[in-house]
């Protein structure tokens, strides 16, 4: 007799369904235009780079919680950036990177409070967030967005918000660029005792008004995450941190400790280097922005469709459904223009005709972009 059971089976990794479109893109004289992933290209600050080096902390097993030097440096800029004022002692510690913190996040809190079992984020997103929550043993909840990208709280079930172990933002979000009402979050969460989590790495990617923290509006219940992969080109190193709520941190610090959760010692050096350089994220600022302007001008002339620039981050996310749907699109511009994108379903099931652009080639790569896709208008 056979047995019928099993056990969790992993489904396929979204961007490894973007092969065959990289393969035809390669194709091209001079190679893949690869806009598909929001992987840092430009280099890292020198200084951040020699810190990697001369640290002398690749020696002994660095602190989970991160050394002292690296969360003084996160209360300082959170204070120069948002004027919010915390204590490095209780509010605030690293991690190996966001996307460990995000995907492991639902069973920590789950061990916390077993009668709880519902993650709520937001129905177009970044897909760890319904992996990390599927990875407990937990129940996935998309909460659906308004027409400007903001999570619509109201439509969440009286059921799912008794159950809920936290609710994720995002903002600026990924893939959308749409920057939420962190205000009206925070007391949300307050108001039905559930923990928010706000995922905040693209802050400093912020084009409509400044940049926002979840922190202004109060620590209590919330926790404001961010990673220094995208403000400094250091995604390869790995570190991130997670600041808020004492309550929620310390019990996070702890368990984390238990794992082994570690910053490696040389990475948390060079993390200290580029919190206290506030111009080498300006000069990625404006990189961003004018590869925002030329690549929506490129891509929305050859495809004869309108393209917006987002209110944040360094994605381009926009409608193909009059030019066939977002797979065909994708397909034609890996042919034409040797570029990959990827195509809306891989964050959500409420966007199969969007395509999202990561905005991250350096100039020249995009110039030849265009030049391909101009000779092919």
């Amino acid at each position: 007799m056979s047995d019928e059971r099993q056990g969790f089976v992993p489904p396929p990794y979204p961007y490894d369904r973007l092969d065959e479109l990289l393969k035809i893109a390669a194709a091209l004289e001079g190679g893949a235009v690869d806009l598909s992933i929001g992987t840092p290209i430009d280099p890292a600050p020198p200084a951040v780079v020699a810190a990697l080096s001369t640290s002398g902390s690749e020696r002994g097993y660095p602190p989970s919680i991160g050394t002292a030097a690296l969360r003084e440096s996160i209360v300082s800029w959170i204070s120069r950036r948002f004027a919010v004022d915390l204590d490095p002692a209780i509010h605030t510690a690293v991690c190996v990177g966001t996307k460990e913190f995000v995907g492991t996040l639902p069973q920590w809190l789950k061990l916390r409070t077993p009668w709880r079992d519902v993650v709520l984020y937001p129905a177009v997103a970044y897909p760890t967030y319904e992996m990390g929550a599927i990875l407990a043993g937990c129940r996935p909840v998309p909460v659906p967005l308004t027409a400007d990208g903001r999570l619509d709280l109201a439509a969440i079930d009286q059921s799912d918000i008794d159950r809920a172990l936290a609710l994720w933002v995002n903002s600026p979000g990924n893939p959308t660029g749409a920057c939420d009402d962190l205000g009206h979050v925070a007391a949300w969460g307050r108001r039905h005792g559930v923990p928010v989590f706000s995922d905040e790495c693209y802050v400093e990617f912020t084009w409509d008004g400044p940049g926002r923290t979840i922190l202004e509006h109060g620590v209590a219940g919330v926790v404001a995450v961010h990673s220094l992969s995208k403000r400094s080109n250091l995604a390869g190193a790995r570190v991130g941190f997670y600041a808020g709520d004492p309550e929620l941190v310390g019990y996070l610090r702890e368990v984390r400790k238990h794992v082994g959760m570690m910053v490696p010692g040389p990475t948390q050096a060079a993390a200290v280097v580029a919190l206290d350089d506030d111009d080498h994220v300006e000069a990625q600022r404006q990189r961003y922005r004018g590869r925002l302007e030329r690549l929506a001008d490129v891509l929305g002339t050859w495809a004869g469709i309108d393209i917006g620039l987002p209110a944040g981050g360094f994605y381009l996310w926009f409608d193909t459904a009059a030019v066939g749907g977002a797979w065909a699109f994708a397909e034609r511009l890996a042919a034409e223009g040797g570029a990959v994108v990827s195509p809306g379903e891989f964050y959500g099931p409420d966007s199969i005709s969007s395509v999202r652009v990561a905005v991250v080639q350096p100039d020249e790569r995009i110039g030849l972009l265009a030049r391909r896709l101009s000779r092919r208008g």
